[in-house]
């Protein structure tokens, strides 16, 4: 009998902390990443908390605690894929971050997560995706390179047409192919109509070729596809504030993000807000 108490027990514990991860997950999801981390408390339980701490972690932009709660995580469930990729993502944003001595080792730790996290699960697109972009960006004595991109851009175009489309254009404008690039933006958009972000994409390829119209035009139809989007508000503004051109709009557009629900996916409020000022003290 007293086996059972135990283990009744036992059961209600975990059913408390399943619960306090729960609601944790949903304050995360608000972006109201202290609050998610006071639900966790100091020494979460099991991987998946300590996954989460990490990741609210990172959103705080305190990257070197986020880096010792996703190796928490890893310590305890070493073969999951998500865990060692987002270790790579804060291993990514502690090179942006650090000085000249320690970015590079950073960022080579970054390259050496993602590479795990694909090869634990190579359906992770995301990974894929932040594999891609290391390769694109990185110099070739860091480990980066073209032919390593395009490598990866066959693997995510296997998993998602459109999303291959886009790593292809990536490539073709590193490579000074504008038009071999904005061909895979468009057909990107094509192969996914409904995805607001394609179009976003292709929009913002065409402002930075200087064709305003048909810029205009395509964030236009992203409006249409998602009325009242943050993520078509932020990216819209922010082009046009990279242009230097209609700036009242963009203006507007920012402080309309700024009261809107926002996500995880969405960008910071704090780079929304840097933004608006850029706005303001350039149409002064």
């Amino acid at each position: 009998m007293r086996t059972v108490f135990v283990l009744l027990a036992v059961a209600g514990v975990v059913l408390a902390g399943s619960e306090e991860l729960k609601q944790a997950e949903e304050l995360y999801n608000r972006t109201d990443y202290r609050a998610s981390l006071a639900m966790l408390g100091a020494s979460p339980r099991d991987a998946a908390s300590w996954s989460l701490a990490g990741r609210d972690y990172f959103m705080l932009g305190d990257y070197k605690k986020a880096t010792d709660a996703f190796q928490h995580a890893i310590a305890i469930e070493p073969l999951r894929s998500e865990y060692v990729h987002w270790l790579g993502r804060t291993y990514g944003r502690r090179a942006e971050t650090s000085s000249p001595l320690f970015a590079m080792g950073s960022a080579s730790k970054a390259r050496d997560c993602f590479e795990q996290a694909v090869a634990l699960d190579p359906k992770n697109a995301e990974a894929l995706t932040d594999l891609f972009d290391y390769y694109l960006e990185a110099p070739g004595f860091m480990g980066g390179g073209y032919d390593k991109a395009a490598d990866v851009a066959h693997r995510i175009a296997g998993l998602d047409p459109a999303e291959g489309h886009f790593a292809e254009a990536l490539l073709a404008d590193k490579r000074k192919q504008t038009t071999t690039a904005e061909q895979h933006f468009r057909r990107a958009a094509e192969l996914a109509p409904y995805q607001v972000g394609r179009v976003l994409d292709l929009a913002k390829y065409l402002a930075k070729q200087r064709r305003y119209q048909e810029s205009d035009a395509a964030f236009a139809r992203a409006e249409q596809i998602a009325p009242n989007s943050p993520k078509v508000m932020f990216a819209k503004a922010k082009t046009l504030i990279e242009e230097k051109r209609k700036l009242d709009e963009a203006r507007d557009l920012l402080k309309r993000y700024l009261n809107s629900n926002l996500t995880p996916e969405d960008a910071p409020r704090e780079q929304a807000e840097k933004l608006l000022k850029q706005a303001e003290t350039t149409g002064a």
